[in-house]
């Protein structure tokens, strides 16, 4: 974090403005190698210094290379209000704290005071720290068939990085894997708060916090933005909320405004109250209701409950809570002057059942706007409740208390309604400096057989293969299901003379570096690489996607939004959904200025639909468009001879 002292207050609009503008032009002239001015970000800078002066809200589209980041940042900067930025990726969130708010602090009137905050688990809770040092037992409090042991010199080590670490942030330790993490770490639903931990004042996650509390832009993930919109508190008082790819809000909101229960969740909580209580009935009384909601759910697998809970599952509901609420009786017992090591597990616990009794109650009572399902693995299936809608809740909850800018490269045209923000909002197209038209192709070949159509697996194979020769490797391959893309990669693998990588054969950062590094690899990936990466330069030519991207008709949560929507479901649910995600994965292709390349769609129904073909193409960047493979194959092999 840079501390420096926060820049004078500018908050009329006119002035802000003219500011804002003068001063985007100097920073971004000093961009290594001198930047050049873009309209586009000019008039998004604007846009937000309105916002932020007048405490209204913008919805801006701000297509790739616009350079959004600095058009948001400059004039919260220099309007000196406290600004939360949420963010969908690490790697966002990692460009805005270790590049564009340091190389603006080096360059406006004095500086800019900004923090990163996380998650609690995110950090290393010197509590567990402690116990993990006595207990041998501590890994059979997680949730986990072969619990993790913390050896002698992986304690050390966490000791000594403890007492020299700044932030206390996982990120600073990629060696430790997740399961052993979750023995020195706690959640939001376990930590007792600072005030009743024995080591609350060296709290390393309170630190954290505390240095949120003072800047003046705090950069946070939008996961932990949405629960703060749950359950105030957890961020700092702030004035502005930007919101970066914030076509995922919806979902991200929806996610966290919801409640589960599981037969994994019921196994944790009996195992943590085990680590402190003498009387093993309570504790086991609790692992025989998780065998019983697993026998209850199982079947279930895949259900939404449309009439809620059947009366054999919620009269089990009921048993298990009772069960739990021993539980909770038990680890109230557990004496006052009990050990300290003893009494912070105890109060772990007792969080971690309160929350559970909580999320019980929710689920076995839904109302009439929450949508009630099972899903999960067969081992674990979760009972889970969420929000149809969720645009009151943001209206009351969020939009009313503070301004708000939310912006992305790729926004459905119906997002402020479904976000529930003010009819009085701005919503602005800023497009993107890129020259579309003449370094990208889109290309959808007409007479491919449509998906559920006999044939459409080897014509669109054999599509894919053709392209990637002409390309000669250099391939980003984005497909809609694990299983198209692990056929495409059995199939091609042994057929190509290039490097095939495919997703689930390495982390993303590992097989993205692999790709980034090797000129004529091809990545074979499904939805998690439709967004978020970032591979400029030759090593993708071409990007391919398999079919259109419709959700899936058996989502829990979209059946609910389409009985709403009645026969408008399609036009105002499906269609937005598909437009924005194919536009973010035709977004991988162009990422700079001297980009060029192909995006293919291997889906017929791009090319021939009357109905709806012109809503996806009108959401893709304006590419030249073609239906002729021999005119793709020979732009691909001028790219690649060229390279």
């Amino acid at each position: 974090m840079e501390e420096q002292p926060s820049a004078d207050p500018v908050v009329d609009d006119a002035g802000l403005t003219a500011l804002t503008l003068e001063m985007l032009d100097d920073v971004t002239a000093a961009l290594p190698g001198g930047g050049e001015r873009r309209e586009g970000q000019r008039e998004m800078a604007a846009a937000v210094a309105a916002v932020v002066a007048d405490g209204s809200h913008a919805v801006v589209q701000a297509g790739t290379g616009t350079g959004k980041s600095l058009a948001y940042l400059v004039p919260v900067a220099l309007a000196g209000k406290t600004t939360i930025v949420a963010t969908a990726t690490k790697a966002l969130q990692d460009q805005l704290a270790g590049k564009d708010l340091p190389f603006l602090a080096e360059r406006l009137p004095g500086g800019v005071d900004f923090a990163v905050l996380k998650g609690r688990s995110n950090y290393l809770c010197l509590q567990r720290l402690d116990e993990a040092e006595v207990d041998d037992r501590l890994g059979l409090e997680i949730d986990d068939d072969a619990p993790a042991t913390l050896d002698h010199d992986l304690l050390d080590e966490l000791r000594a990085f403890a007492a020299t670490t700044d932030t206390g942030d996982r990120a600073e330790l990629p060696q430790i894997d997740d399961r052993t993490w979750r023995l020195v770490s706690v959640g939001r639903d376990e930590c007792p708060g600072a005030s009743r931990c024995p080591v609350g004042d060296d709290c390393l996650a309170e630190r954290a916090r505390r240095r949120a509390a003072a800047a003046d832009i705090v950069i946070v993930n939008l996961h932990l933005y949405a629960i703060e919109i749950m359950v105030e508190g957890i961020l700092p008082e702030h004035d502005v909320v930007i919101i970066d790819e914030a076509h995922q809000l919806e979902d991200v909101v929806s996610e966290a405004a919801g409640r589960q229960i599981s037969p994994g969740r019921l196994q944790a909580a009996a195992r943590a109250a085990g680590a402190v209580l003498a009387d093993r009935d309570a504790p086991v009384g609790v692992e025989e209701a998780a065998t019983l909601l697993h026998t209850r759910l199982e079947p279930l697998i895949g259900n939404r409950l449309v009439e809620g809970l059947d009366d054999e599952t919620g009269t089990s509901i009921d048993f298990i809570r009772g069960r739990i609420d021993q539980l909770l009786n038990a680890l109230r017992s557990v004496p006052k002057d009990a050990p300290a090591d003893v009494a912070a597990k105890a109060l772990r616990a007792r969080q971690a059942v309160t929350s559970l009794l909580d999320d019980i109650d929710y689920v076995r009572w839904p109302i009439d706007n929450e949508v009630l399902w099972v899903d999960g693995p067969a081992h674990n299936p979760g009972l889970r409740s969420t929000p149809v809608a969720i645009d009151s809740l943001l209206a009351e909850k969020l939009w009313e208390k503070r301004s708000g800018v939310l912006t992305s490269a790729t926004l459905s045209p119906r997002l402020a309604t479904q976000l529930g923000l003010p009819d009085t909002t701005t919503t602005i197209d800023v497009g993107s400096p890129f020259d579309y038209e003449r370094n990208a192709l889109l290309y959808c070949p007409s007479d491919l057989p449509e998906p559920r159509a006999e044939g459409h697996r080897e014509a669109r194979l054999a599509e894919l293969e053709a392209l990637i020769v002409a390309a000669g490797g250099r391939t980003l391959a984005l497909f809609t299901s694990w299983a198209a893309m692990r056929d495409a990669a059995e199939h091609l693998e042994p057929r190509l003379p290039w490097s095939v990588l495919v997703q689930g054969e390495g982390s993303k950062m590992a097989l993205l570096e692999s790709f980034t590094d090797d000129d004529e690899a091809c990545l074979f990936a499904t939805m998690s690489f439709w967004q978020g990466v970032d591979v400029p330069g030759s090593t993708c030519n071409l990007v391919v996607i398999d079919r259109l991207p419709f959700p899936r008709p058996d989502n829990p949560v979209l059946q609910a939004r389409r009985e709403r929507a009645g026969s408008a479901a399609f036009r105002t649910i499906d269609l937005p959904r598909a437009a924005t995600l194919l536009a973010q994965g035709a977004g991988r292709l162009i990422r700079s200025a001297s980009d060029r390349g192909v995006v293919a769609v291997l889906d017929s129904r791009l090319a021939n639909s009357r109905n709806y073909r012109w809503d996806l193409i009108n959401a893709l960047p304006p590419m030249r468009r073609t239906k002729d493979r021999h005119e793709v194959e020979a732009w691909l092999r001028e790219l690649r001879d060229n390279t």
